[in-house]
């Protein structure tokens, strides 16, 4: 038998002050949610989304719940989201008692279409029941076309929230992921860029917004005689987690750079061949390399994929599938134009932790170069 390791899909990075850190936090016990790391966590992580705020909350579908909250967001107003995501997006819409409007995403880029959404406001507007907020999604921390999205939601006087859940170090024309909508949310689940076990943030410029949303984050209490003055969360971070997550920050640069040079080497073996695509490369967007997946030509072939790769010790996993598509989404309005139908099962997640080695890299390489599928069409 091999003793090569079975390369995983994610793991959390943690050769920094993570130890040393956590450490501190038991010496002086500040081992909840008060303590000295929450308030470092969120001055950094503001400062590196270009925003005046950021709140630290337990998860990052707890952030867009906070966030929604904060808003004033609640029974029966719609919400448009992307199709193509993650269902943590969609189900905090839900949680909050709201309607979730499904919008398909574009084919270039995989993020939301605009001209979709245009329509889904159309069609919301005619039945009186006006999307009130859009949630934008970064995927695969690729940041979505936001001056064309701020636009469309000028016009129709909703408000723009970016779930940038794994787009921390992605840029949009220069700015920075997480700072390009009214407000923003980020992740620090265990397999981010950068984590914290778990964890998330709300960044926004807006003051009110940020004061309401931390006032929820801690039950609402109004004052110590356990008071309170609305139905509240308990959403906060504890200084543990915001540990790990300060001490992952002061390595970030280095872990970009592994995870941009990661996708380098694997767009590279995917030069001139038809049965494969790389993942969109938009030409607004610099990419943090968070999660790399290739496209293939049918729920198949992506599945012959997996298990090749899977046969030679390299985990890899099938991708998001359109939410429109499940029965848990069934009731929910939607304007699908095809793109995330084309998308579900074709897409396949490969290993990319700042943490593989050269060789590793090499047999992710190797495992891809031996496997050929049918011709990808458009």
């Amino acid at each position: 038998m091999s003793s090569e390791r079975v390369i995983p899909l994610a793991e959390p990075d943690l050769r920094g002050n993570e130890e040393a850190y956590l450490r501190e936090c038991i010496r002086t016990g500040w081992v909840s949610s008060a303590g000295p790391f929450v308030g470092r966590m969120e001055a950094r992580i503001a400062g590196l989304c270009g925003r005046a705020h950021a709140i630290a909350t337990a998860s990052g579908t707890t952030a867009l719940q906070l966030v929604l909250a904060a808003l004033g967001i609640g029974a029966g107003q719609r919400v448009a989201v992307p199709d193509w995501t993650f269902a943590a997006t969609a189900n905090a819409v839900i949680h909050a008692g709201a309607v979730p409007v499904l919008v398909d995403v574009h084919r270039d880029h995989w993020s939301l279409d605009a001209d979709r959404l245009a329509e889904a406001f159309d069609d919301a507007e005619r039945c009186g029941q006006p999307i009130a907020t859009v949630i934008a999604v970064d995927p695969l921390g690729l940041p979505a076309d936001f001056d064309v999205l701020v636009e469309v939601c000028r016009r129709r006087g909703a408000v723009l929230i970016e779930d940038a859940a794994g787009a921390l170090g992605s840029f949009y024309k220069g700015r920075p992921a997480g700072g390009l909508a009214d407000a923003g949310i980020l992740s620090f689940n265990g397999n981010k860029i950068v984590t914290g076990g778990g964890g998330g943030a709300i960044v926004t410029d807006r003051e009110v917004w940020a004061h309401r949303a931390r006032h929820l984050s801690m039950q609402a209490r109004a004052d110590e005689r356990y008071a309170y003055d609305a139905v509240g969360f308990n959403y906060r971070l504890t200084n543990l987690n915001a540990a790990v997550v300060v001490a992952q920050l002061e390595r970030l640069g280095t872990m970009l750079a592994a995870r941009r040079a990661i996708a380098q080497a694997y767009t590279a073996v995917l030069s001139g061949r038809d049965d494969l695509a790389p993942p969109p490369a938009p030409p607004w967007a610099e990419w943090n390399g968070w999660m790399y997946v290739v496209r293939a030509a049918s729920v198949e072939a992506a599945a012959d994929l997996v298990a090749h790769l899977r046969r030679q010790g390299i985990s890899a996993r099938p991708f998001w599938l359109a939410l429109s598509s499940q029965a848990a989404y069934a009731q929910f309005p939607r304007k699908i134009a095809g793109a995330s139908a084309w998308l579900s099962g074709r897409v396949v997640s490969l290993p990319c932790a700042s943490t593989l080695s050269e060789s590793e890299v090499a047999r992710v390489v190797a495992g891809l170069a031996s496997w050929r599928g049918p011709a990808l069409q458009r």
